[in-house]
């Protein structure tokens, strides 16, 4: 008898002892770990399709044409996501400048356009400039300002003319662009 309360006591010692470190391994391990926090995605407040919008200037006239199957709004960053857009910028001049990418960021309604991916810039012939197309992978536009610019590596292309740059500043009421970096150019006059 005397050796079975022995065993029992034993028995129920080593039980206590088990389920202490289990117990213990729990609380140390809840201890340890960092609460999982979910980040907040964010979700659209509003989304257009098949969208033509023309934007005027204080005196009603055309200052910018906007093309894109959808607009997503995202109202807790004031930002537009547009789907393959065509952007239409009019200025002082007959024909208007055209940015067209496979995306696009709207922020603060207008103020600044991000444009990404297979990212063109056209402008077609008019009296004091020959026609122009400007390629590159990212850029920003300033719409109020006629301001487009980017870091990346650009092509750009008029007749008899094609130059590759990396980064380039573009003026686009005045027409002017400046290349601003590793310019090289290729000229081949037609016979």
């Amino acid at each position: 008898m005397k050796q079975m309360i022995y065993k029992n006591a034993l028995l129920l010692f080593f039980s206590l002892l088990v389920i202490s470190i289990a117990l213990w391994t729990t609380i140390l391990s809840l201890k340890r770990k960092t609460p999982v926090t979910l980040s907040k995605v964010s979700k659209p407040d509003a989304y257009m399709e098949n969208v033509i919008a023309q934007i005027m200037d204080k005196q009603g006239k055309l200052k910018m044409k906007i093309v894109t199957p959808k607009v997503v709004y995202y109202s807790d960053k004031n930002i537009s996501h547009l789907t393959t857009p065509t952007i239409t910028l009019y200025r002082r001049s007959t024909w208007p400048w055209y940015i067209s990418s496979k995306t696009a960021e709207a922020i603060d309604g207008i103020e600044r356009i991000n444009f990404y991916e297979d990212v063109a810039i056209q402008h077609p012939a008019d009296q004091s400039n020959p026609a122009t197309l400007i390629n590159t992978t990212t850029l920003v536009v300033f719409p109020n300002k006629q301001i487009a610019q980017t870091e990346a590596a650009i092509t750009f292309c008029q007749p008899n003319l094609k130059v590759t740059a990396k980064g380039m500043f573009a003026d686009m009421d005045k027409g002017s662009i400046k290349l601003l970096a590793e310019t090289r150019g290729e000229y081949a006059p037609t016979p």
